[in-house]
């Protein structure tokens, strides 16, 4: 069926327009070769895959389809991502950043009854509810700072985590040779309890995380590992360059690499559409120090041009330099915040501006706080969306794409807007 019958199939079905305009609802009408213990997927029937309805639960996930869940717990990063042929991806699963009742935070979200690993791992049980026994394949830590990984033991003990990428495994050494990484006891303590679980993550790689159910299914589909521990790939093969220098560990502690540098990224490739996210990688270093902190622009070099982006370091003063936003020039921008400087008015105003990419792009926010309105004022007033868990459904074959928010306060899954359908390029 050509891409050109589907739009017209969906018009029908969706009421939408082609391709829409996106800041609009559209209110819709009616690592291993053998993995035994692979969840059976459920046959769904036709009655569940109804189209996507403002006040309607979120419809199940379809074999074809790609959905990131980008996932507000108010307390840090988390997204899962459901793979064309079911595979499951955690990237990230916070719980950390301003002290809670902080003003410089948010509330966890839906409320402070359960830890913010519970909460994921009761999202993730809802939407993997087509599978017979529900786990998450992957899981990723882009770095060791509590507001991506502080969650993933939590998260662990409810639902399980096969295989699990550590950019720091096993060592959990400080890369520039002075000093430890920030992890808790907690999560060095779940890392080692099963070692037979871990991987280090690799630059350049694209067979670390694959389609485990149907490899042969979606030829197009891959993830591209792109950078870790200041490796990043080149865009040739797998080989990577060493944006560190050679004398780090000789540096004074304040020039040494950090954490944030450090950390883990990928690419993931389904036909015309891509998606980037990156940790907390930074653009902007501070002032006066060398340019190898930044660690934006050769990343930018590889990814090039995508259709959805997640803002780097939550969108924080450091991030999303200049470069980063021309090359990459997403048609949506995902700034997962929860913090009073998340995102800095710069930073937003470098993703809207048309000097730097020209065409639409739209923003949304997992949690704008009261705070962080007060600073920014109006440029908020151009997200179209400042608050829920964000989802980001890919069609069949990547060709269009819908970005869909839901309702956070609750439970219900139930869909708040949805915006597209987008046309990848």
């Amino acid at each position: 069926m050509t891409r050109r019958l589907l739009g017209a199939l969906l018009l029908i079905v969706l009421g939408a327009r082609w391709p829409g305009s996106a800041t609009s609802a559209l209110r819709a009408s009616a690592p291993r070769e053998s993995r035994p213990y692979l969840p059976e997927l459920r046959t769904l029937s036709a009655a569940t895959l109804t189209a996507q309805s403002v006040g309607s639960p979120l419809p199940p996930w379809q074999a074809g389809t790609l959905d990131i869940h980008v996932i507000n717990t108010g307390r840090g990063d988390a997204a899962l991502l459901i793979l064309p042929d079911g595979t499951t991806m955690q990237f990230d699963a916070g719980d950390g950043g301003a002290p809670v009742g902080s003003p410089r935070g948010v509330p966890v979200v839906p409320d402070g009854t359960r830890r913010p690993g519970e909460w994921i791992a009761r999202y993730a049980s809802r939407v993997m509810s087509h599978y017979r026994t529900p786990g998450i394949d992957y899981a990723v830590l882009s770095h060791l700072h509590d507001d991506h990984f502080g969650a993933l033991p939590e998260l662990a003990r409810h639902v399980p985590i096969r295989t699990m990428l550590d950019r720091a495994w096993p060592e959990y050494g400080d890369v520039s040779g002075g000093g430890t990484f920030p992890a808790t006891d907690a999560y060095v303590a779940f890392a080692r309890a099963e070692p037979s679980r871990m991987v280090r993550f690799e630059p350049g790689r694209t067979d670390q995380i694959r389609l485990l159910r149907e490899p042969g299914a979606y030829p197009d589909f891959v993830v591209r590992n792109l950078f870790a521990n200041g490796q990043v790939w080149t865009g040739a093969g797998q080989a990577t360059r060493s944006r560190f220098p050679e004398n780090a560990a000789a540096l004074p502690a304040d020039d040494r690499p950090n954490e944030n540098e450090s950390s883990a990224g990928i690419r993931v490739s389904y036909g015309a559409f891509d998606f980037y996210t990156g940790g907390d990688i930074p653009g902007r270093p501070r002032p006066g120090v060398a340019d190898w902190h930044d660690i934006e622009t050769p990343v930018a070099q590889v990814v090039g041009a995508v259709e959805v982006a997640a803002a780097n370091h939550h969108g924080n003063r450091d991030s999303t330099n200049a470069f980063f936003v021309s090359t990459l020039q997403p048609r949506l921008w995902i700034l997962q915040v929860w913090s009073s400087d998340h995102p800095g008015h710069d930073v937003l105003d470098r993703m809207l501006s048309k000097r730097l990419y020209p065409g639409d792009r739209d923003v949304l926010a997992t949690d704008i706080s009261p705070a962080n309105r007060i600073v920014i004022g109006p440029l908020l007033d151009r997200l179209i969306s400042a608050r829920g868990h964000i989802v980001i459904r890919v069609e069949r074959g990547g060709g269009t794409y819908r970005a869909i928010v839901l309702e956070d306060m609750d439970e219900s899954m139930n869909i708040k807007a949805v915006f597209g359908p987008y046309q990848s390029r």
